[in-house]
């Protein structure tokens, strides 16, 4: 498989955290607490990506806690968020991102996710809520 930063399916596998960038601001901005907020710091992602027949999913595995969702790409889904707030999200595949809107019913609060593969076949991440903005970087595991 060629991999370029426009083929969708470079984001399967399994991808190791590396850094971030503006994460506490970003997750103040999504009223998380102080103590949510310093404990997220310390976490070091472990992130599963796949697709099965159309149905894409998305895990993120801690030594905390693991999250999982299922989704097929441009219809909505719902699910609850690390601290139990629900929320309704949709994931669209467009210029070989990954976009997603998520809209927290209880906060109002609204944030947007973008993922792809770089040049250097790292799997970038930027995250916006209200005018804050954060990146994660991952470096590949596995395909």
């Amino acid at each position: 498989m060629a991999n370029n930063n426009t083929n969708i399916e470079a984001l399967k596998g399994t991808w190791n955290y590396v850094s971030n960038e503006n994460f506490d601001a970003f997750l103040k901005e999504m009223g998380i607490n102080k103590v949510l907020r310093t404990l997220a710091k310390t976490v070091k992602p472990r992130v599963v990506i796949a697709e099965k027949d159309g149905k894409w999913s998305f895990r993120s595995e801690t030594t905390l806690k693991t999250t999982a969702i299922e989704f097929i790409p441009g219809v909505e889904f719902t699910d609850v968020s690390h601290d139990g707030e629900p929320y309704t999200s949709t994931v669209r595949f467009e210029n070989g991102k990954w976009t997603q809107t998520i809209h927290y019913s209880k906060s109002g609060k609204q944030l947007s996710v973008q993922r792809w593969v770089d040049n250097q076949d790292q799997l970038q991440v930027t995250m916006e809520c209200g005018n804050v903005k954060a990146t994660e970087l991952y470096k590949r595991a596995s395909k």
